[in-house]
C-alpha cells in the first residue's frame, strides 16, 4: 500500500496548475446516462473516484474512449473524454461497484428518467457521516416514482415515465440537487426545486445539461426550475476547476510560506475560504487564469471558521484549514455543521503535536511553535491531505499512511507540490 513521505522545511514557489473538479465531474459523467447520444467531457481529471465511476457507467452499457494521453511524466494534463451511452444495458447497479463510492448511487436518477427503472445499492463511501439517502428518494417519489428498499437496493419505478413537481428540500443537499435536477430533464412538465444547493458544481451541470437540450433554470441561486423535454442530445463541455484542490494548495502556501500562482482557477469559486486565508496573514490576488497566493514570513494569525453550504466556508476545506490554525499565533475555532463526524484528522494531528480540543461541533485549535514528524493515518479524503500540509513545516519526517485517500480526490498531489519546492516523495511497497 502507497505512502507518502514529507520531509518539511521547505517553502513553495513556483506555478500549480489546477485540475478539472472532481465533484463536477462525477455528475457529469452520471448524466451522460440522459442521452444515446455522445457527451464529451473536457479537464477531466484522472482520479479513482472517476476511474471507479467509468467502471460503473459500463456496467450500464455506457462505451467510454480517451482522447489523447499523458505524454510527459511528472506534468498533470487534463483529459478528454466520450461517454455513449447509445442503450442501457443493464439498469441495476450492484453492491460490490456502488459500496465503494457514494456518488455512484447517483444514477438511480437518469436510469428512472430514461427507463422508468432502477435498481440501486444503497451506497457506501468514506466514513464521515451517515448521509442517507432519504432527500434522493423523497425528491424521486415527489416526481411519481414508486421507490421500495429491498436488501439493501433501492427499487425505483415509474412505468409512465417522470411528471414534473415543486419540491422543497428539508435541508440543502449538493447529491440530492445533482440527481433531481437531472432526473426531472425528461420529465413531464415543469419540476421546480427549492432550497436547491447552489454550488458552483451544480452550476456547472446545470450548463451541461442545457448544452444538451434540457431547459434548467436558477441554478446558482436557491431556486432551480426545470422545463422537461421529450430527448437530450449529445454535447460537448469543459469541467469546471476544482475549488477544493484551489483552497487545499493555497492553504498549503500559506501554512509553508512562498509565492505561487494557482493557475487554471478562478477566485470567484470559493470567495469565503479565500476571505479566511486573507485574515490569517496570507496576500491573496487574482492573476490572469489564476490566483496568486503569498506569506513570505510574519506569523500566521488565528482565524475561526463556520463550515456551511455555499456560499459559505466548505467542509471540504475545514481539516486542511484546522492543519494551518495549528501553527497560529493564538487560538482559533473551527465549527463543523455540514457531517456529525469530520473530525477524525484531530488524534493524527495531535500525533505531529498540533493542541486541539473537541467540544460538540466545535474544535478549540492553540497554535504551536512547531510540530514535529510522524507516522499519520489518512482517515478520508479531505483528512488526508491535511496530513500533507501539516508536514510540509513539522520538523523531520512526516509519513502518511493509507494515500488511497487521496488519490480518489488529488491527481498527481505529490509531483505538484514537488515542482514547488516541496520535499514529498510516494513509497510504493
Amino acid at each position: 500500500m502507497d505512502r507518502i513521505r514529507i520531509i518539511g522545511g521547505n517553502r513553495l514557489n513556483g506555478v500549480i496548475p489546477i485540475s478539472g473538479a472532481k465533484n463536477a465531474a462525477l455528475p457529469l459523467m452520471i448524466a451522460s446516462l440522459l442521452t444515446d447520444q455522445t457527451l464529451t467531457l473536457e479537464n477531466l481529471p484522472h482520479l479513482a473516484d472517476v476511474e471507479q465511476l467509468q467502471r460503473i457507467l459500463g456496467n450500464h452499457g455506457v462505451d467510454i474512449a480517451v482522447a489523447g494521453r499523458r505524454e510527459r511524466p511528472g506534468e498533470a494534463y487534463a483529459r478528454t473524454v466520450h461517454f455513449s451511452a447509445r442503450s442501457i444495458v443493464d439498469t441495476t447497479a450492484p453492491y460490490e461497484l456502488v459500496s465503494k463510492m457514494r456518488a455512484s448511487f447517483w444514477v438511480i436518477g437518469p436510469l428512472l428518467a430514461r427507463m422508468g427503472e432502477a435498481k440501486v445499492s444503497l451506497p457506501g463511501g468514506c466514513a464521515i457521516g451517515t448521509r442517507p439517502v432519504d432527500l434522493f428518494i423523497e425528491g424521486l417519489e415527489k416526481l411519481g416514482a414508486e421507490i421500495t428498499i429491498e436488501a439493501g437496493y433501492a427499487h425505483a419505478r415509474a412505468p409512465k415515465g417522470l411528471i414534473g413537481a415543486h419540491y422543497t428540500f428539508p435541508k440543502v443537499s449538493v447529491g440530492a440537487t445533482h440527481v433531481l435536477m437531472m432526473a426531472a430533464t425528461l420529465a413531464k412538465g415543469e419540476t421546480i426545486i427549492s432550497n436547491a444547493a447552489r454550488e458552483p458544481e451544480v452550476v456547472d451541470l446545470a450548463k451541461c445539461l442545457n448544452a444538451m437540450g434540457a431547459k434548467v433554470s436558477g441554478a446558482g441561486t436557491s431556486t432551480i426550475t426545470i422545463e422537461g423535454v421529450a430527448k437530450l442530445s449529445g454535447a460537448h463541455h469543459r469541467v469546471l476547476p476544482d475549488r477544493i484542490e484551489t483552497g487545499t494548495y493555497a492553504i498549503a502556501v500559506a501554512m509553508a510560506g512562498g509565492d505561487v500562482v494557482l493557475e487554471d482557477t478562478s477566485a470567484e469559486l470559493l470567495e469565503s475560504a479565500l476571505s479566511a486565508l486573507r485574515a490569517t496573514g496570507t496576500e491573496v490576488t487574482s492573476v490572469g487564469n489564476g490566483i496568486r497566493v503569498r506569506r513570505n514570513g510574519g506569523d500566521i494569525l488565528p482565524v475561526d471558521a463556520v463550515t456551511d453550504p455555499f456560499p459559505g466556508f466548505p467542509t471540504d476545506l475545514q481539516a486542511q484549514f484546522m492543519a494551518l490554525m495549528t501553527r497560529a499565533n493564538g487560538v482559533s475555532h473551527i465549527t463543523e455543521t455540514i457531517f456529525e463526524n469530520r473530525f477524525m484528522h484531530v488524534q493524527e494531528l495531535a500525533r505531529l503535536g498540533a493542541r486541539i480540543s473537541l467540544s460538540g461541533q466545535t474544535a478549540t485549535v492553540t497554535g504551536v511553535n512547531a510540530l514535529k514528524g510522524a507516522p499519520v493515518m489518512a482517515t478520508d479524503l479531505r483528512a488526508s491531505v491535511s496530513l500533507v500540509i501539516a508536514g510540509l513545516v513539522a520538523e523531520g519526517e512526516t509519513v502518511v499512511n493509507r494515500v488511497y485517500h487521496l488519490d480518489r480526490g488529488f491527481e498527481r498531489l505529490e509531483e505538484k507540490l514537488t515542482r514547488c519546492g516541496a520535499n514529498v516523495e510516494r513509497i510504493s511497497d
